[in-house]
């Protein structure tokens, strides 16, 4: 049977038939391999129940294991620090340890024939902490009573000697006061000795001591009277003491040592080789119980495999004889789609009488062609008017990227000639200072060169104008650097300053105090209020910068002639995410006329002063760029000048445009927007 035979045989079928035909083959498959699985599951089920309680198991160990080493750690933190919650802690671990002994070891099936051993190994491990704390009690009873009562004994009887000296040349004093400098040493190595347990402390307490020792034979022999004797006496007794004070001392903490490493450390690697046997074990029960699931999965695997094979074998059989009866016909629809598309369309759509669905498709394909046709026309003048209105469209671009590049040549235009009118000043005087200079120099040496005697007061004249050449020089180049100085900063790198996280009561307190020498030059009450506990992760050199302009504007321009007022500084949290800072002054205040141009670049009402023009615009950079937030302007002439700015607590990226809107969906006050002109 040829193969157009057999296609035309099968899609005598429907076509929903023939993909049904196929939907049945597989939910036969799959019911019969769900029914092998199904039976060889129980099978696994049985061995990963053995694997998991095995891994259960191990669990518990090194839960085990982890919190005896923990308490031999807390242990030995004890001993070096003795300290109720240590000691609360290290009874807590305990009963942990003996609760995960009792409760989940007990009760596992797979360490239930290990737990008398263990807990026997970790009993013993327990019960030698209580042996350590005892030599402990003994150790800080011995310190107390035999250390430290003596040497507050001869220290008060150090005080006795010395008040009983009459006079401050007598002989004794050199002894006595080696003595005192051999107690002080030996007090501090004591100390030492107590808290560290080094050699060199208590070699240095011995030392000390024998020197305390041999200096009182000497000082009985220059005592001035019975008091400095008795003393002195005295004093030999305790040091003696002392000295078997700090020798019994040496002989707990070498008792305790030994426990740490016979009781504690000993038992504890005890009780890790006990868990370590007991992992060995699980992990061997562990691999049996794995092979045997491997092997009962291999074996699933091999059957469902075959058998699965052999079903898609007849699968694809079947699925190539229904997907001939309809791909052989999509294709020659396709044929006719393609020529269709391409604008053949005189080529007819063969199938078309057909009685299965496809048959149907080749039929409405016939009437699309025809549809085609029809808009053929249509289509060229869409396309014809597509043409147009994208020509159009690109020279309204080409347009408005002119009039964008015009509008920022014209500012830069601006700031370059700004630059140019601040720095011509300063830089204009330099050069006729400088050359002034020259000319003067000049007529010296042509006077030098001439050979006439030369008076001291030309001389003098000569080295006067030099100076005064030179420091004229000096402040008009400086006056220069400044301003370029502060041309650099209209730009500001946002990138530039380190951010990290500061507190602004502590910053603010540190600008406020770097300015008190400008605000003392006048008669200026300033009212701080910055709570504590304000923390940014910010920019605090900008901040900085921003807070100093803020000052020396108001000093400059609101309190302008020495004039009286009060500048109030605040800051408070206005939301979780945000800070407001309020800087207000009752100065001069500003007319509306300046208000508007306040942040413009180089912009100033005192330019014959010295006044650059920059300080609020920088001021305006930093805080709606670097720092991210927004700034609000509000003055009247007579009545003063109110700063509003509001900064996130993480500086963000400024938002650009009239208004902004906070998280919390509250209004923001309106960013400042810069004029160019």
């Amino acid at each position: 049977m040829s193969r157009s035979k057999l296609v035309n045989l099968v899609r005598a079928i429907p076509i929903r038939w023939r993909i049904l035909s196929i939907a049945a083959l597989n939910s036969a498959v799959v019911l019969i391999l769900a029914a092998m699985i199904w039976s060889g599951s129980k099978g696994l089920d049985s061995a990963w129940d053995e694997v998991r309680q095995v891994r259960e198991s191990d669990k518990i160990l090194a839960v085990m294991e982890s919190e005896t080493s923990r308490l031999q750690n807390l242990i030995h933190r004890y001993i070096n620090q003795p300290s109720p919650e240590l000691f609360a802690e290290i009874l807590l671990l305990r009963e942990a340890v003996l609760g995960t002994l009792t409760t989940r070891a007990a009760t596992d099936p797979m360490l239930s024939g290990s737990v008398k051993e263990l807990e026997r190994v970790i009993e013993k491990f327990l019960d030698g902490f209580g042996e350590v704390r005892a030599i402990q009690a003994t150790i800080s009873k011995t310190y107390e009573e035999q250390v430290l009562t003596p040497a507050r004994e001869m220290a008060g009887l150090y005080a006795i000697i010395d008040g009983a000296t009459g006079r401050r040349d007598a002989l004794i004093v050199p002894s006595l006061g080696k003595s005192r400098e051999a107690f002080t040493a030996m007090l501090v190595a004591a100390n030492a000795y107590y808290l560290s347990l080094t050699s060199e402390s208590a070699e240095e307490a011995q030392r000390s001591t024998d020197t305390i020792e041999k200096t009182i034979p000497v000082m009985l022999d220059l005592a001035e009277n019975d008091l400095q004797r008795m003393a002195l006496q005295r004093l030999g007794q305790r040091a003696t003491a002392l000295r078997e004070g700090l020798s019994e001392l040496a002989k707990h903490f070498s008792t305790r040592t030994n426990l740490l490493h016979t009781v504690i450390d000993a038992n504890q690697a005890a009780t890790i080789a006990a868990i370590d046997d007991l992992s060995v074990k699980m992990r061997q029960r562990e691999q049996a119980a794995q092979t045997m699931f491997d092997r009962i999965l291999r074996s699933i695997s091999t059957r469902v495999s075959t058998l699965s094979l052999i079903f898609i074998a007849v699968i694809i059989v079947a699925s190539v004889i229904i997907a001939l009866s309809i791909r052989l016909p999509l294709q020659q629809i396709m044929t006719a789609m393609r020529a269709i598309t391409s604008g053949n369309l005189e080529r007819r759509v063969i199938g078309t009488k057909a009685t299965d669905e496809i048959g149907a498709m080749a039929r409405a394909v016939d009437v699309f062609r025809e549809n085609a046709i029809a808009k053929r026309t249509a289509e060229n003048d869409l396309r014809a008017s597509k043409e147009r209105a994208e020509n159009a469209l690109a020279e309204l671009r080409a347009t408005q990227q002119n009039l964008i590049d015009a509008e920022r040549l014209a500012a830069l235009g601006g700031l370059v000639a700004g630059v140019a009118h601040e720095v011509n000043n300063p830089v204009g005087i330099s050069l006729t200072v400088a050359s002034s200079m020259e000319r003067r120099a000049a007529a010296f040496e042509a006077d030098l060169k001439a050979r006439t005697p030369l008076r001291r007061s030309q001389l003098e004249d000569f080295v006067q104008t030099s100076k005064d050449a030179s420091q004229q020089l000096v402040s008009n180049l400086q006056r220069a650097a400044e301003l370029i100085q502060s041309f650099k900063q209209v730009a500001v790198d946002r990138s530039h300053a380190e951010r990290r996280e500061f507190d602004l009561h502590e910053a603010s307190e540190q600008i406020v105090a770097s300015l008190r020498p400008v605000l003392k030059k006048a008669p200026i009450t300033l009212h701080m209020n910055v709570p504590e506990g304000l923390t940014l992760n910010s920019y605090p050199g900008s901040y900085g910068q921003v807070l100093t302009n803020l000052f020396l504007n108001a000093v400059n321009h609101a309190f302008a002639d020495g004039r009286a007022g009060t500048i109030r500084f605040e800051a408070k949290a206005r939301s979780s995410d945000d800070i407001e800072i309020v800087f207000a002054d009752d100065g001069a205040g500003m007319t509306p006329e300046v208000q508007r141009q306040a942040f413009n670049p180089f912009f100033t009402t005192r330019r014959s002063e010295g006044g650059t023009g920059l300080g609020l615009h920088i001021v305006y950079n930093l805080v709606t760029q670097q720092l991210g937030g927004r700034m609000m302007l509000d003055s009247k002439p007579g009545q003063g000048t109110t700063f509003r700015i509001i900064i996130p607590r993480a500086a963000r990226s400024a938002t650009v445009g009239p208004t902004a809107v906070s998280n919390s969906g509250s209004e923001q006050w309106p960013i400042r927007t810069m004029s160019s002109s």
